[in-house]
C-alpha cells in the first residue's frame, strides 16, 4: 500500500512540472527595444495579442512574419502594445488585411 501511494505521488510530481515547464511556450518573454524596418513589417502575416493573465508574464503584441523555405518555424516578433509605432502597425495591418 505504502508502494503504490509513493508511486502515485512520484507520478502526479513529475506531471505537475512538465505541465509547469510547457506552460510558457507560447509566451514572449520580452519586447524588441527598436522599432522594427519597413521590409520587416511587409513581411508581417498577422498578429495576436498576448494578455499578462494565465501563463503569459507580459502583455505584447506578437506579430507573425511570412515564413521562409529554409527555416522550421516561422519567426515570431515579439513588442511593446504601448508603443506608438505598434499601434500604428496594428491599425494598418487591420485596414489592409481585414484582421
Amino acid at each position: 500500500m505504502k508502494s503504490a501511494l509513493l508511486i502515485i505521488l512520484l507520478f502526479s510530481t513529475y506531471m505537475f512540472i512538465s505541465t509547469a515547464q510547457g506552460s510558457y511556450g507560447n509566451c514572449c518573454l520580452g519586447h524588441v527595444s527598436k522599432e522594427i524596418r519597413a521590409k520587416a513589417k511587409r513581411n508581417i502575416q498577422r498578429y495576436r495579442r498576448q494578455e499578462s493573465d494565465g501563463d503569459c508574464n507580459i502583455e505584447a503584441i506578437v506579430f507573425f512574419m511570412k515564413k521562409k523555405p529554409s527555416h522550421k518555424k516561422q519567426r515570431t516578433v515579439c513588442t511593446n502594445p504601448e508603443d506608438k509605432w505598434v499601434q500604428d502597425l496594428i491599425r494598418d495591418l487591420d485596414r489592409n488585411k481585414g484582421f
